[in-house]
Formats: C-alpha cells, sequence, structure tokens
C-alpha cells in the first residue's frame, strides 16, 4: 500500500538526511500513535516542536522548514520518525540504527 504525504519544504530531504545540522527535539527512537483512517497529521520537520512528532508552530521563529502533512490511510498504529532521518516520510524506517 503506498502512503500519500505532501512535502511542504522543496529541497527537505538529501543524500546525508533531511536535515543540514541537529535540531533541538530529535529522538533516537519513533513515536508510536494510534491514528485515524482519513486524518491528517502535521509531522514535525524542524526538531523545535515542544509536541513531538506533530508541529506546534515553533519553526515560525527559527527557521525557514515547515511541518510536512500526512493523512492516515487506515486507522491503527503508526511509527512517526523521531530521528528526522527517515527516508519514508514522516514514518520510521529504522535509520536512527544507521
Amino acid at each position: 500500500m503506498y502512503v500519500r504525504y505532501q512535502l511542504i519544504l522543496r529541497g527537505l530531504f538529501s543524500q546525508e538526511g533531511p536535515f543540514k545540522r541537529k535540531r533541538k527535539n530529535m529522538s533516537n527512537a519513533p513515536y508510536a500513535v494510534d491514528v485515524e483512517e482519513g486524518k491528517l497529521y502535521a509531522w514535525c520537520t524542524c526538531g523545535f516542536s515542544q509536541k513531538q512528532p506533530f508541529c506546534d508552530g515553533s519553526h515560525r521563529e527559527k527557521t525557514e522548514q515547515r511541518s510536512l502533512k500526512w493523512t492516515a490511510p487506515k486507522t491503527g498504529t503508526v511509527y512517526f520518525c523521531g530521528c528526522k532521518f527517515t527516508k519514508k516520510p514522516p514514518l520510521c524506517d529504522g535509520s536512527h540504527n544507521d
């Protein structure tokens, strides 16, 4: 099943990972979240949010990065990336283990 997501920031991801430098609230573990089918989630890409893994708007004063909007394809538990180096945003792909 393909997961649809919309990348808000141009050039967010690169071969070295999604960010040019480490952000404040990054985690080396994924966030387990119960999601609802069809509901829109705003995943934090900047690492400044106090409501990880979701965006709380903290980026507005600190960076030009924006949240990544993701719609849950089905109801259940998913694992949102905490390290921000996933190659399958916004979900964890184990990149924190590399």
